[in-house]
């Protein structure tokens, strides 16, 4: 198995959406992510200002080119924002004074500085005037993601037909309380047939029991497992930041916010995926390569 996580933030110490980015940081957590077991990843930004983005991605671009190991490890880059939705709730732990509405000028800034390395670019269907941006980037080998979203079923079915192919950590980026039947976890298994469905199974931002009644309903021919790691996995305890946000992980390893209110990505790890994955899913280890190898790079083409 050569496990593909199509969402990583930072890893072991290093956040990739900070300012502060260097070869020996970049070098320390592929080589981590290797030493636990993870083949590849796409290198996670989310939201800010688009020149921050810019700046941030360009960084990793420069220093991944003088690193073999970090062109192994690093197999593109995701790109989670700034076009999701900004009600409190559905934009998560993304700062919504950044948030904007998908449009094609921000879009090919934020493809450039990627230097063609974006593979995934998560969006709010809903805030992508008619799919548009969606469109262009299908047709442009881009997979297209909704995520920190809230579309009607039509509008998540019509961005299918424009290009949008998967689902980005369905279960999250969504708020606690939300209509018991026509809320956006339904509608996303409800479209399972066109779209990759991704989860974090790490048992706090889905409860496993909960998460085994997604697995069944989804299938596991179109489903994927993300950790949505960030700088603090594999660390422990303690206080540590992403992209400007101080988190906190308590003694049960889950990062949240400081007002401890929401989640802020995962310190879930491959190893603990695999762990979880048969110990608390009852899945084998031929399904596990199948969300975590083989599922993956289908959805991306690699």
């Amino acid at each position: 198995m050569k496990p593909l996580d199509l969402q990583v933030n930072g890893y072991a110490g290093t956040d990739f959406n900070g300012d502060s980015l260097t070869a020996e940081a970049l070098h320390h957590a592929c080589h981590c992510l290797r030493e636990d077991g993870c083949d590849s990843i796409l290198a996670t930004f989310i939201t800010d200002d688009v020149a921050t983005l810019e700046r941030r991605m360009s960084t990793l671009v420069a220093l991944r080119e003088k690193d073999p190991l970090a062109q192994e490890v690093i197999a593109g880059i995701h790109i989670e924002g700034p076009f999701i939705n900004p009600e409190k709730g559905y934009v998560g732990a993304h700062p919504p004074q950044c948030v904007k509405p998908a449009n094609l000028e921000d879009t090919k800034r934020l493809l450039d500085a990627a230097g063609g390395l974006t593979k995934i670019i998560t969006l709010a269907p809903e805030h992508d005037a008619d799919y548009h941006v969606t469109e262009f980037l299908s047709s442009n080998g881009i997979t297209v993601s909704a995520g920190h979203c809230n579309p009607s079923l039509e509008q998540l079915r019509a961005a299918t037909e424009h290009g949008l192919s998967m689902f980005t950590h369905v279960g999250n980026g969504c708020p606690m309380l939300m209509h018991r039947h026509d809320n956006i976890i339904h509608r996303a298994l409800a479209l399972r047939d066109r779209l990759w469905l991704c989860f974090i199974p790490d048992g706090v931002h889905i409860e496993f029991f909960a998460l085994i009644n997604y697995l069944r309903s989804a299938g596991l021919e179109k489903t994927i497992f993300v950790t949505d790691a960030i700088s603090a996995s594999r660390l422990g305890p303690g206080n540590y930041k992403l992209a400007g946000w101080d988190i906190k992980i308590g003694e049960d390893l889950v990062a949240r916010s400081p007002d401890g209110s929401h989640f802020v990505g995962s310190t879930v790890t491959i190893p603990r995926i695999l762990t979880n994955g048969q110990q608390s899913l009852g899945l084998t280890k031929a399904e596990l390569e199948l969300l975590l190898d083989t599922n993956p790079r289908k959805a991306v083409g690699l």
